[in-house]
């Protein structure tokens, strides 16, 4: 003969056991039909004892509380003593339930705590999160204070000093630029030419210096086009990018530059 066997669930107490008792029944926790209950426990103690699985004596302990609240609640109640014809005297009822719902809820209340920090850890469990690092090396250096030993008297001093400081950038100078017309300019590029003779060439490069203006680079640029206009010099280049050659055409020197009329 084939024996079967039964695989129970296993509770944490016999709280635990009751709580799944009256939840799958769907009954009211407040209403507790102790005679329907007290069967299904001492039932499922029998089912451990066959299982020959251990019982503790907490178990033990619960199924002689519901079987002493079942043998409360099979007994008569007390009787009604009448005082008079309006006036009556009612022994006041303990419900022998009460102290074990008080503790079924508490226990339910416990448990859905227990159930939700479980449901934190779960979720904490998929961060994975990096190790602590040593960061004493990134620490700056503590630096020396740059004020010690000073005193409130040098600090009305470095005041003073940056108060006439002040004064002094206050006051400024109006300063004129050098300015240098176009035919002005003509004639000292003129006089560079002709030191070279007729058909001698001179580079622009030559005309120019590292401190000159920016304004003096310009003039001197409108002044060598003002000689190509005069046809008195020839400008090119040997190659793309290169220094300008200029090369001087001009016969006698140059007379009058004063009546030249220039749209600049």
């Amino acid at each position: 003969m084939n024996t079967v066997l039964y695989k129970l669930e296993t509770f944490e107490g016999p709280l635990d056991l009751l709580l799944h008792l009256i939840d799958k029944a769907e009954i009211n926790i407040q209403d507790i039909p102790v005679s329907e209950i007290t069967d299904q426990y001492m039932e499922y103690l029998h089912s451990m004892q066959e299982l020959e699985l251990d019982i503790t004596s907490e178990f033990l302990v619960m199924a002689a509380t519901l079987l002493s609240i079942k043998s409360k609640l099979l007994l008569p109640k007390p009787p009604v003593f009448v005082m008079d014809e309006f006036d009556f005297y009612e022994e006041e009822e303990v419900d022998p339930r009460a102290e074990l719902v008080q503790k079924l809820i508490e226990y339910r209340k416990y448990k859905g705590i227990a159930k939700h920090l479980q449901e934190k850890e779960w979720e904490r469990s998929l961060i994975y999160s990096k190790e602590p690092e040593d960061l004493t090396s990134w620490v700056p250096a503590v630096t020396e204070n740059p004020v010690r030993g000073l005193h409130a008297a040098d600090l009305v001093t470095a005041f003073q000093k940056a108060l006439r400081k002040a004064v002094k950038r206050t006051t400024y100078t109006r300063i004129q630029r050098d300015e240098i017309s176009v035919k002005d300019r003509i004639r000292q590029v003129v006089n560079v030419l002709e030191q070279s003779g007729r058909g001698g060439k001179v580079l622009f490069s030559r005309l120019l210096h590292e401190d000159m203006m920016r304004h003096e680079i310009v003039v001197t640029f409108l002044a060598i086009l003002e000689l190509m206009k005069m046809k008195q010099i020839l400008c090119y280049q040997d190659k793309l990018f290169d220094d300008i050659v200029m090369e001087w055409r001009g016969g006698e020197p140059i007379n009058g530059l004063s009546e030249i009329e220039i749209d600049y």
